[in-house]
């Protein structure tokens, strides 16, 4: 069966700029379920082994979307890229549940798509937005977290947030791209004025979707008793742990094989497993 693969679809959202979106599905008539992919802190929509991934959800009958948050520093003409610092030192959450309504909105009005059957994966910081979302949102059915953070509380401490405040930046480096990146102290007052919205354990308890926990025993950036709390917020939810998995399941970037890691390949056959036994 032949897939439809079309990049770098441009979206508009009047509250924040516009950005892209990709979509993967194969050519048949047939209504299938929109499954969102939702990237984390320095991620994009074309980072390491995501196109494998979306690939793999589409020949098993998943309607596959990926996209680039707004303020993610990548711009719609250089989407591989962190070409927009400024950007990405203006974002916050409240823009990136913005956007990710904005592609619910766009995607499940296409006529290959079931509108009954919504589903979200989110990785690392993305699947904290994810978890809000799928709370605030009835339309979304279908949740599964990959790596996910368990609090969207992430900030600076100690004399490193007074300095924050103080100063107005502060500076991550990217370990991959060697660039330092701005974080403005509007994020965290973006994040104080919408605490109890953002409030990702209160969201997690109640979800009504179907839910599923992977991480891995060895993730170096978020510690694998995420999962486990997560999974005890949400009692019905199902937790699927990789032994021995880092935090992007064995992908790195660039990745040029056609075949995904032998981690995220388990990943994604238990989430399509998830799927087909709880949606389909």
């Amino acid at each position: 069966m032949k897939l439809i693969i079309k990049k770098n679809i441009s979206l508009e959202n009047p509250e924040t700029r516009n950005f892209l979106a990709d979509s993967f599905h194969v050519d048949n008539t047939e209504k299938r379920p929109l499954v969102i992919f939702v990237h984390g802190y320095k991620g994009y929509k074309d980072w390491g082994a995501w196109d494998v991934m979306a690939e793999k959800f589409a020949e098993a009958g998943f309607f596959f979307v990926k996209f680039n948050f707004s303020h993610n520093g990548t711009t719609v003409d250089e989407p591989n890229n962190f070409a927009d610092l400024e950007a990405f030192g203006n974002n916050n959450y409240t823009k990136e549940l913005s956007d990710l309504g904005v592609v619910i909105d766009h995607f499940i009005q296409d006529p290959y798509v079931d509108q009954d059957k919504v589903v979200l994966i989110g990785h690392s910081r993305g699947g904290g937005i994810s978890i809000i979302k799928t709370f605030e949102d009835e339309r979304i059915n279908g949740l599964i977290t990959l790596a996910s953070v368990d609090t969207l509380d992430r900030f600076p401490t100690g004399d490193l947030f007074e300095n924050w405040k103080n100063e107005g930046v502060y500076y991550a480096l990217n370990g991959r791209t060697k660039q330092e990146m701005p974080h403005y102290y509007q994020f965290y007052e973006d994040y104080e004025k919408n605490i109890h919205r953002f409030d990702v354990e209160r969201a997690a308890e109640m979800a009504k979707a179907y839910m599923l926990v992977v991480h891995g025993t060895e993730d170096e950036a978020v510690d694998v008793k995420h999962a486990e709390h997560l999974h005890i917020l949400n009692p019905n939810s199902e937790i699927f742990l990789i032994e021995g998995g880092n935090h992007t399941f064995g992908a790195k970037e660039p990745w040029d094989d056609s075949n995904l890691p032998a981690d995220l390949n388990r990943v994604t056959e238990k989430c399509i497993d998830f799927l087909n036994r709880n949606l389909k």
